[in-house]
């Protein structure tokens, strides 16, 4: 397993001043390239090299050349919002980020599943949580059925006969939000279709990682590394469900921080150990959100941590069995 890093942290740099950056972090092996969507594009010109395939292999080379490989492209949107011309431009990234990854010889890419209204009639996205009162399921079953089961087995057809694995990072606030919803959309979908598993958007849900790790099993195509802290008070008083903005630290529930800050080095290991068990041995993609950190602290946090505990050898035959 390799040591990654998602881009975004450093959207205010060039790639010169990226590659340049990394040197203060030589244990980070590969990027995970922001593409368009949230993550933005300010380390490679989509367009520009899908039009110049010269230019994406000097690219790819350049990188290989720094002691990076590129573990994903992503490009996270909404390519099934009820307003049509969001969906419309983010399937466009979408499929423009895919093609990409194809030329550049990247195995994945990422993104988020998406939420629909709960209505053809609707303008903003609806994420329901709760079966009753029976609009709800009745909402919750249009989404799946007119919209977003169609979307994927399209998406995921268009990206398996390209060579590309789509990972849907499992986010609230869209209809594929758990292990659960990952296995129903997959189902329909195909198995090229699977999740970009971050941890730190389960734990505040309830859920275990490891036991989620044996459920998704070869479904889980990258990972993000990510910690979240819960504060107890406040879920004691509030519970997890929190809408409160992210800049409201002390009020909140719960936060986004680095590696090793909401959870210890036994947890990581144990999450490690149900990876290799599942069978995923390819990068552990490290996503900077923490607003108590600096980036260098935040980084240099959890890159001590995780170097400590990832399997970076083959595991050997089990000769004493």
């Amino acid at each position: 397993m390799q040591l990654g890093l998602f881009t975004p942290v450093f959207n205010g740099l060039s790639l010169d001043a990226l590659l340049t950056e990394l040197k203060r972090y030589p244990e980070i092996q590969m990027l995970e390239i922001g593409t368009g969507g949230w993550p933005g594009s300010s380390h490679l010109d989509v367009d520009g090299l899908l039009a110049n395939k010269d230019g994406a292999y000097a690219l790819r080379s350049r990188l290989q050349d720094a002691g990076i490989a590129i573990s994903a492209l992503s490009c996270h949107g909404n390519p099934v919002h009820p307003k049509a011309e969001i969906a419309l431009r983010d399937d466009a990234v979408f499929r423009k980020t895919v093609r990409l990854a194809e030329q550049m010889e990247v195995p994945v890419v990422v993104t988020f599943s998406g939420c629909p209204g709960g209505s053809a009639e609707d303008v903003t996205p609806n994420w329901i949580t709760t079966a009753w009162p029976p609009e709800y399921t009745d909402a919750l079953g249009w989404q799946w059925e007119e919209r977003l089961i169609p979307y994927w087995r399209d998406a995921t057809k268009f990206a398996a006969n390209l060579g590309v694995k789509v990972a849907l990072e499992a986010h609230p606030g869209f209809c594929v939000y758990n292990p659960e919803t990952l296995l129903r959309l997959r189902a329909e979908s195909g198995s090229s279709l699977g999740i970009n598993l971050d941890p730190s958007h389960l734990w505040w849900q309830g859920i275990d990682i490891p036991t989620a790790i044996a459920m998704l099993g070869d479904a889980i195509f990258h990972f993000h590394a990510k910690d979240v802290a819960i504060h107890r008070a406040m879920r004691d008083r509030n519970g997890v469900l929190d809408t409160k903005s992210y800049r409201e630290m002390s009020q909140r529930s719960w936060l986004f921080r680095s590696v090793g800050w909401g959870h210890g080095e036994l947890e990581w290991k144990e999450i490690v150990s149900a990876l290799r068990l599942a069978g995923y041995d390819y990068v552990m993609s490290i996503e900077h959100e923490d607003a108590l950190a600096s980036t260098h602290e935040g980084l240099f946090s959890a890159i001590a941590l995780l170097s400590r505990v990832l399997l970076k050898q083959p595991p050997v035959d089990a000769w004493w069995a």
